[in-house]
């Protein structure tokens, strides 16, 4: 019964949440290779990954102010 209460696109959601970091691990492997370089991209392209760098720096760097104390826990 469980099974048709799921919500169908949320697996789909899930997957293309994953899918979107594997692509962007890809492409900044590209260009430490120096395959690519970041202004290969389309400006639109640029931008976004500017911004999701950017955003997963803030959260990196949060949770790194955390520390990892199990005191705080």
């Amino acid at each position: 019964m469980e099974f048709f209460n799921r919500n169908p696109t949320r697996g789909f959601n899930e997957s293309d949440a994953d899918f979107v970091r594997v692509l962007e691990d890809l492409i900044d492997t590209l260009i430490t290779n120096n395959v690519i370089r970041h202004t290969d991209l389309p400006p639109a392209a640029q931008k976004k990954l500017m911004l999701r760098k950017g955003l997963r720096s803030r959260i990196s760097g949060a949770l790194d102010f955390m520390g990892t104390d199990e005191r705080l826990l």
